[in-house]
């Protein structure tokens, strides 16, 4: 049978629910030849920072049991460079896919500067911000893990842009509903659960860390179980107080298996991240795994399926 995998979120149409996720798959040409990203729900792109910026000392990356961890320093081409090379080409490839801009500031001025250039930049569907970063003057806390500075951000960019926001949250918090509670009345219509959790690998040889800069972020299938957690409360605090706003899933990804997880807790789309370094076309098998699995049990559409596990 004929499966609609298509999900409306936001506001807008995407073609099937699996984008990939920021970081982990460039600005989209580095793939292309091997995944075009035009057959997946959207590209998140690396993300952007209003300057260019060289990343922290290498290593930066080092594989672990279930995943890798890495402590890229959101190495990119600065705003500038972005508009003028990189955003020309993708959306010459873009297709049906949507197009999903991640940025990330080190203050409330730069998230605003940044939010106020790309809110208005033709092509770009959506934007996601980046609340992982560092507020330098505010003692170096994370944005993303104080309410007063996910509020400032959400709101301040709702200010610059009519486009759609996305909020992408941390997990390393007491109550991540609350603080997705304080996103989407700040202004953002949908938030995405989880970034990186902290880790470290030592060099038992060397008996020193073994990341340039000793700590990292931990991705792949170790952080699934998180991910899948933090996305039900979420769904469930959201349904409390009668927002309509949506949940991004992220987190350890591989599968269609994986993704409906995601799915069945409350996500209306997902992004696969780290399963893309081992294999190129892991986006595009997920697709095809989740079409799989709903002809298999004749279900017509894939919304369907969205939050059924809290059904009773």
């Amino acid at each position: 049978m004929a499966v609609d995998l298509s999900v409306e979120c936001m506001g807008l149409s995407f073609q099937n629910p699996v984008l990939v996720a920021s970081g982990t798959f460039g600005y989209g040409d580095e793939y292309y030849d091997i995944m075009p990203f035009r057959l997946l729900g959207g590209l998140v792109t690396k993300t952007i920072t209003a300057r260019v910026r060289p990343g922290n000392p290498p290593p930066r990356v080092v594989e672990t049991d279930a995943g890798m961890l890495n402590s890229i320093g959101l190495a990119n081409v600065g705003l500038e460079a972005f508009l003028r090379d990189k955003l020309p080409w993708i959306l010459q490839h873009a297709g049906p896919s949507r197009i999903v801009v991640n940025f990330a500031g080190f203050s409330v001025d730069e998230y605003l500067e940044l939010g106020a250039v790309l809110g208005r930049t033709p092509g770009i569907d959506a934007l996601e911000v980046n609340l992982g970063c560092p507020n330098v003057r505010a003692g170096h806390i994370h944005f993303g893990a104080d309410p007063e500075g996910v509020r400032q951000v959400i709101s301040g960019v709702r200010g610059k842009t009519a486009l759609p926001i996305v909020a992408k949250l941390t997990p390393n918090v007491t109550d991540i509903a609350s603080l997705a509670q304080n996103a989407v009345e700040a202004g953002a219509d949908c938030v995405s659960l989880i970034n990186t959790l902290p880790g470290m690998k030592i060099d038992v040889q060397r008996r020193k860390p073994v990341l340039g800069m000793g700590f990292g972020g931990l991705s792949g299938p170790a952080i699934r179980p998180v991910g899948v957690a933090c996305v039900y409360k979420v769904y469930q605090r959201l349904r409390q107080i009668g927002s309509k706003a949506a949940i991004i899933g992220i987190g350890g990804i591989t599968s269609g298996c994986d993704a409906l997880e995601y799915i069945l807790a409350g996500a209306r789309l997902v992004q696969v991240g780290t399963a893309s370094f081992v294999h190129p076309q892991a986006a595009k098998t997920v697709v095809d795994e989740l079409e799989r699995y709903c002809a298999e049990r004749n279900i017509e559409s894939i919304s369907e399926l969205i939050g059924a596990a809290h059904e009773e």
